[in-house]
């Protein structure tokens, strides 16, 4: 497995459409693994392939709390689809490996059915609530070029840059 680079916002990747992924093989199972080795070092629980400069429609997620004794629960998805959510919303503070150190409130649906491809290729659908369901709607965001700085408010969206640009201004010194 192999640490892959993390694209950060404005890279031109993370504004693009990802292309769906004809098949499952023995080479994509490998590069799941390098995105799951990536999102576990950087301390992420979702990271999609455009972060990591591949435009294709593939997502690991793992959501699991090992500090707090759980075991790890990785979860690869291929092409990934909301079929169906919930008219119910909330908000909630997320973050983004590809957007460094900022957060910020975010409405999402608070139920997601997703239907994707697992790790062998084969079809699975999933119900998805609490962080699962935030962090799905978050990363297939990714997929068609959309961040969550985008379903904030513009002023909202100016002050976390400008914070963003100020950490950068200050590592680069």
């Amino acid at each position: 497995m192999a640490k892959l680079k993390i694209f950060e916002y404005p890279h031109p990747i993370l504004k693009q459409k990802a292309e769906r992924v004809a098949k499952v093989d023995d080479d994509l199972r490998g590069f799941l693994d390098d995105m799951l080795e990536t999102m576990y070092v950087a301390e992420g629980v979702g990271l999609a392939a455009p972060q990591v400069g591949v435009s294709k429609r593939i997502v690991v997620i793992d959501v699991s709390h090992p500090d707090e004794g759980e075991e790890r629960a990785p979860m690869f998805l291929v092409n990934p689809e909301i079929v169906w959510h919930s008219d119910e919303q909330s908000c909630q503070f997320e973050g983004c490996l590809s957007v460094p150190e900022q957060r910020a409130e975010v409405n999402r649906y608070v139920q997601v059915r997703v239907h994707y491809l697992d790790y062998d290729g084969k079809e699975q659908e999933i119900l998805a609530d609490g962080l699962l369901a935030i962090a799905l709607q978050h990363e297939i965001d990714h997929l068609d070029g959309i961040l969550y700085i985008d379903r904030i408010s513009r002023l909202k969206r100016q002050m976390l840059l400008k914070k963003l640009q100020k950490l950068r201004q200050e590592e680069e010194k």
